[in-house]
């Protein structure tokens, strides 16, 4: 979509659709012209605060067909989306501030300028990494030898470890910009996606207690596939109390020699936030990742 390569699946809609925390009547709102739907947009209000300011973050996504826009749907489409909004808003967090977000694409994108346009400013920036993969890729090779402390396993997640890294992504991610603690609903709908690829994905349990308690998901990265022959990752974190012991680097690894071991994948990407307090962007870079493109993250604060 406008260069910032992202793809969405009929079967992926359909599942977005299904959630529980969608009304696709009230949530979602489509532009016609004839019988060939030229717009597009939705709404979501997550059922917690972020971890920062205590806000509410009011999500709203969209689109207009490149040659239907600059006649005014782009607007009228984002209208009715705030309204719905600021009504979501109030029905789920009652007399709590809030603002609106919504993605900002490429430097000087159609996006970028419309949203500028109506009071939107860029409030992040996302790099998108990517990286071949090859039958060679190996985890001891990648890490250069590199070892992570004793009695921490890695291995792919199972049905029975959903639970447990929701929490430990509830922890790893509560120093992030703009997170917010997932709901035991939104994490489950999540978990259980078409695109998701647990089989690649890896957690480190730390079966000993020596950072943690004993059984406790200490890291873990998880991959999902929207393109075929492109692995993503989802989601990738360590809980603050194991950082610094090379538990990010270690899982992220074992992803990369499980994706390129599966014959399945030519690539793995991954977004990251350019402003990353964890030093992410170096921590990819030195496993082989490198920039493909920018994309903004873009706020209105609601008085």
């Amino acid at each position: 979509m406008d260069g910032t390569e992202e793809f969405f699946e009929a079967e992926d809609l359909a599942e977005e659709l299904e959630n529980p925390r969608m009304d696709p009547a009230k949530d979602t709102f489509a532009v016609w012209d004839g019988e060939s739907m030229v717009g597009f947009g939705t709404v979501r209000v997550p059922g917690s605060v972020d971890h920062h300011g205590g806000k509410v973050d009011v999500s709203l996504d969209g689109g207009v067909h490149a040659e239907h826009r600059g006649v005014g749907l782009g607007s009228a489409l984002m209208e009715k989306l705030e309204a719905r909004g600021r009504v979501l808003c109030a029905e789920r967090h009652p007399q709590t501030p809030f603002y609106f977000s919504t993605g900002g694409g490429l430097e000087d994108s159609a996006a970028r300028r419309f949203h500028l346009s109506r009071g939107y400013s860029v409030a992040r920036y996302f790099n998108l990494l990517g990286r071949e993969l090859s039958a060679q890729d190996s985890a001891d090779t990648i890490l250069e030898g590199r070892g992570i402390p004793e009695g921490i396993v890695i291995r792919p997640p199972g049905e029975q470890d959903e639970a447990a890294v929701r929490v430990a992504h509830a922890a790893a991610f509560v120093d992030h910009w703009g997170s917010a603690p997932p709901s035991e609903t939104g994490w489950h709908q999540n978990w259980i996606a078409r695109s998701n690829r647990h089989a690649v994905s890896r957690i480190a349990v730390d079966e000993s207690g020596a950072l943690a308690e004993p059984g406790t998901v200490v890291a873990y990265s998880l991959c999902g596939q929207w393109v075929d022959r492109e692995l993503y990752v989802n989601l990738i974190g360590t809980v603050p109390d194991a950082r610094g012991h090379g538990l990010g680097s270690a899982v992220l690894a074992h992803t990369i020699e499980a994706a390129a071991g599966s014959g399945e994948f030519d690539v793995i990407e991954l977004d990251v936030d350019s402003e990353s307090l964890t030093g992410a962007t170096r921590l990819y870079e030195r496993l082989g990742f490198t920039l493909k493109l920018t994309q903004a993250a873009m706020r209105r604060t609601v008085d």
